[in-house]
């Protein structure tokens, strides 16, 4: 069973009084530096490029930097940079100014596991990792509910790594609902796999039900507020987050139980476990990240903005914006 760490179990004294520089200062940045400054961390410096971010950072009361400048400041550095952007910003913006000794701390593995960048041998370089979208790690902190959080370890140079990890969670407020330990790779690939292998058979479905039951006679209006409009599907998922996956059954009628549990167990496995396993092995065998190297770097995105397009043409898509423009 993976460790589960909580307020009692992290220092926040390791890390308060040091220089923690937040490089870049998105959805995720703004929490975890308005976080980490509630939680009476006393040096939260930002270092972004002149933008709405920086503006929005000057605007919160923080020391904002470039870069460069915030890089050779800090003890401790947040890497909050975008995985496709991070690359070319590690080399050429940080790793020529960085203190020795500096922590480095990733909210994504996705650059370590693939090795897209070289790390200082004497750093430790660890992962806080919130499983919350940036405006949720703010809003649960501020409820004080919390939320959860990966931790791991990439490079232990003091071998106390795993204790900043955890005191830099408990900064950013994830050790109150309880922080996972896990390894770099965890993250990468469970991230990834609901990016490759989870949403894509989620989105087939519905595009391929909607098709159907329009064929079928139905108006698209009830098809497309039946699936999902009406919300009653979020709802669903906020409830299976809650009580469970199936435990949340409960609030369906007894009909809706038991249409939903036989066909359940008549799916088809075996074309589902092959669309996942092969999603997972062009993860651990590097040829996603490859693609996706080759598509910003040869191919300048052209595959993603056709894709996107692709998507917004939709029959779904259309159907969408026709009824949204009849409703209040």
């Amino acid at each position: 069973m993976a460790n589960i760490y909580y307020d009692a179990d992290a220092d926040l004294n390791l890390v308060k009084d040091k220089c923690i520089a937040i490089l870049g200062y998105g959805n995720q940045g703004r929490s975890q530096a308005l976080n980490m400054r509630d939680s009476g961390v006393k040096n939260v410096i930002v270092g972004n490029r002149k933008d709405e971010s920086y503006d929005q950072a000057v605007e919160d009361g923080f020391p904002v930097y470039t870069i460069e400048e915030a890089t050779a400041k800090a003890d401790i550095i947040f890497v909050l940079l975008p995985d496709e952007a991070c690359p070319e910003i590690y080399n050429t913006q940080m790793k020529p100014y960085f203190k020795k000794g500096v922590l480095l701390n990733f909210a994504s593995g996705y650059n370590l596991t693939f090795h897209n960048i070289e790390l200082p041998e004497d750093s430790d370089v660890v992962m806080a990792a919130p499983r919350m979208l940036g405006q949720g790690v703010r809003e649960m902190y501020v409820s004080g509910e919390g939320y959860p959080a990966f931790v791991a370890v990439a490079q232990d140079a003091s071998g106390q790594a795993l204790e900043y990890g955890k005191a830099l969670c408990k900064a950013i407020g994830a050790t109150k609902k309880g922080t996972i330990e896990g390894n770099i790779n965890d993250e990468t690939y469970l991230d990834l796999m609901t990016e490759l292998g989870v949403l894509p058979l989620v989105y087939k479905v519905f595009a391929e039900a909607f098709r159907l039951e329009v064929e079928m006679g139905h108006p698209e209006e009830a098809v497309l507020t039946e699936a999902y409009l009406s919300k009653e599907m979020a709802f669903l998922w906020e409830q299976a987050a809650e009580r469970g996956l199936f435990r949340q059954l409960c609030l369906h009628s007894h009909t809706a139980q038991y249409a939903q549990l036989k066909r359940f167990n008549e799916a088809d496995n075996n074309m589902i476990r092959s669309f996942l396993k092969e999603a997972y092995e062009s993860i651990r065998s590097g040829e996603f990240n490859k693609e996706w190297q080759d598509e910003q770097k040869v191919h300048k995105l052209e595959h993603l903005d056709a894709l996107r397009a692709q998507a917004l043409d939709t029959e779904v898509t259309k159907a969408e914006d026709r009824l949204k423009s009849r409703l209040k």
